[in-house]
């Protein structure tokens, strides 16, 4: 008959991380064990809202059924099931400390602030400490020093990206295909080794989604109804660069070292822009600055000196205003995306903070775009002075902003003058792309194109009226002024005038010399 040597109450913390079953597998808990029902709810609540704590808490409860069948262990249900406002309002820890209170049993928790308060009213407590795992977990049998990403799905095979970035191929890694179960078990280790390693950590914990950081390697499962079925994707980097192995220009590398304040890295993804984000970071190291990162998931490859902030308390506002207390010289900001991730950018680069921003693009001048509407037109310069494009992890283009007063290209009226902003190749001073304002709308103008286009359309003006009169052609942007005299007007009526100007859209002025 199994001795009771002593009443035992786990909560939530132990039972998610399946500590309790080997404590009691090693006979260092020897007795009963006595599970409030306010544990079992608050898994449940995990496992319906799509977290991964909810299913490991439930498997290690079967466990524990599983060591009582086996006369391991005494166990005992106790308790009602609390209301939904006391799970979403925590008030499930003092539930369980006062289930242990009143019954004299010893609580079980690896929560340091549970186990403090439970001190405080005098509860019996076994505080278990993380341990610190000495074996990989077997995920990592999947990387190579090529491999950049693992694909694991339900009734596929493991698929795995290798290369370098822009240039990975897609292999199999499996002979045959994973079904529920053993995809399932991949993803119990991987939460089990989490919760018990130092180096994982879990970055989003989401309905039918969580992310997990294990060092440079980035976790994400997701489950229906999120996903179609269980996916583990799981990304590394494979490339730690300095400046000096991305072939820059002479003239950038003074600019970045000298000018720039506000950078963005633009390109697809995959192609290599967070790579240089951390060259970047470590190259103002070395300068001498002080340099933070903001991050969701921390992936960035960089030294210890730069520390690296997530969202505080899920909003990188709150994080921003921390920065500003913390004063870095730069602000590594990774993948802005959102109007709010803009805005934040604008108002820490406005606040003094030089900031490189990484921003997914297909093309240079589409990161420039993505500022219009969230950001003042006249504050976009001040904001953002250099953009950088990577794709095939190499720098396609590099871009500068200035602010001027002037006529846009394509305008000839003195009176058309306003604010652009003009995006100019960085390498050769040519104006590639006008920021303006047109009526009501904000006009992003390729300057190649626009002249392309009044070229044709002047030709194809002039060629039509030179048929009628034969004089000098001037094409402006609202009317057509023809310099001729009586005698060369080759018999165009009043009527006849008045069609062409509909054909051509302009007013046509007539100007005898």
């Amino acid at each position: 008959m199994l001795e009771l040597n002593e009443v035992y109450i786990p909560d939530t913390s132990v039972i998610i991380d399946g500590r309790i079953s080997d404590l009691i597998k090693k006979e260092k808990i020897k007795g009963k064990i006595i599970i409030p029902m306010a544990v079992v709810a608050e898994l449940e609540y995990q496992a319906n809202t799509g977290r991964e704590t909810g299913f490991t808490g439930l498997k290690e409860l079967q466990e524990l059924i599983k060591l009582m069948e086996n006369k391991k262990i005494a166990l005992e249900f106790i308790g009602e099931l609390p209301k939904i406002e006391d799970i979403e309002l925590h008030r499930i820890d003092a539930v369980i400390r006062e289930a242990a209170r009143e019954r004299k049993a010893i609580l079980v928790t690896s929560d340091r602030v549970q186990s403090e308060v439970a001190k405080a009213m005098n509860v019996k407590v076994m505080f278990i400490e993380q341990e610190k795992l000495k074996k990989k977990p077997s995920f990592t049998k999947f990387f190579d020093q090529d491999t950049t990403s693992v694909h694991i799905k339900e009734n596929c095979y493991v698929m795995a990206k290798r290369g370098k970035p822009g240039k990975a191929k897609l292999i199999k890694l499996s002979e045959k295909k994973l079904d529920y179960s053993e995809v399932e078990r991949i993803a119990n280790e991987i939460i089990e080794f989490t919760k018990r390693s130092r180096e994982a950590f879990v970055e989003i914990n989401r309905k039918g989604a969580m992310v997990i950081q294990y060092k440079n390697i980035r976790i994400t499962i997701a489950r229906p109804p999120f996903s179609d079925g269980l996916e583990i994707t799981m990304v590394r980097p494979i490339m730690k660069t300095s400046l000096s192995d991305w072939n820059m220009s002479k003239k950038l590398l003074e600019r970045l070292k000298e000018e720039a304040e506000g950078i963005l890295i633009a390109g697809p993804p995959g192609h290599g822009k967070s790579t240089l984000a951390s060259a970047i970071a470590e190259f103002y190291k070395e300068q001498g600055k002080i340099v933070k990162t903001m991050e969701s998931p921390r992936d960035l490859q960089v030294s210890d000196d730069i520390t690296q902030y997530t969202s505080l308390e899920g909003s990188f506002e709150k994080t921003a205003d921390i920065l500003l207390l913390v004063r870095p010289d730069y602000t590594v900001y990774d993948e802005v995306r959102k109007t709010n991730d803009f805005q934040i950018y604008a108002d820490m680069r406005l606040a003094g903070v030089g900031m490189i921003g990484v921003v997914h693009a297909s093309k240079a001048v589409d990161a420039i775009h993505r500022m219009i509407g969230r950001v003042e037109l006249g504050l976009i310069p001040q904001v953002v002075d250099t953009v950088i494009f990577v794709r095939d992890a190499e720098v396609k283009k590099v871009y500068s902003l200035d602010f001027t007063v002037k006529v846009p290209t394509g305008m000839k009226d003195a009176d058309l003058a306003r604010p652009v902003v003009e995006i100019k190749d960085f390498e050769n001073g040519e104006l590639e792309y006008e920021i303006y304002t047109f009526g009501e709308q904000t006009v992003l103008s390729d300057v190649k194109k626009a002249r392309a286009s009044k070229g044709k359309r002047t030709g194809r003006i002039e060629k039509m009226l030179s048929k009628y009169f034969s004089g000098d052609i001037e094409v402006k942007r609202n009317k057509v002024i023809v310099h001729t005299t009586p005698k060369e007007v080759k018999g165009v009526s009043p009527k006849k005038l008045k069609r062409l100007e509909k054909k051509i859209r302009k007013q046509i002025e007539i100007t005898f010399e």
